[in-house]
């Protein structure tokens, strides 16, 4: 693993480390290439549930690794209209895939316009030091 994370272009970023692709109004969403290289092998994932309204800032899930329990936040307020179930028997995907096949949940959001409140890449870069 390279010393430096990869900051995908592109994308928008949470200060707790999660990323959003924007989708027509749709938020998919999953954990940074930072993120999992901070809690190193993902053993375990409690997906969000389908059809459930959460919040911005609301806990999505939670992440198991062999060092750490975390929880991941939801940063956009919308209804979850797709889970990546996959992670449950896959939790490798998030190390191995973080943007492309690891990602967690896509939320119908609630306001297009939210994206506006996440971090560019450049922003993201400056939250992890880079």
């Amino acid at each position: 693993m390279a010393d430096r994370s990869i900051v995908k272009e592109g994308l928008r970023y949470t200060s707790d480390h999660e990323w959003v692709k924007m989708e027509d109004g749709n938020a998919r969403v999953g954990i940074t290439d930072h993120a999992q290289n901070q809690l190193t092998e993902i053993v375990f994932i409690e997906l969000p549930q389908k059809g459930k309204h959460y919040q911005r800032g609301d806990v999505l899930g939670q992440l198991e690794s062999v060092k750490t329990v975390a929880a991941v936040y939801a940063p956009v307020s919308g209804e979850v209209t797709e889970v990546n179930s996959v992670l449950e028997e896959q939790t490798q995907l998030i190390n191995e895939s973080p943007y492309d096949e690891g990602w967690l949940a896509v939320i119908k959001m609630d306001d297009p316009g939210a994206e506006d409140q996440l971090l560019d890449e450049s922003g993201y870069r400056k939250v992890i030091g880079e």
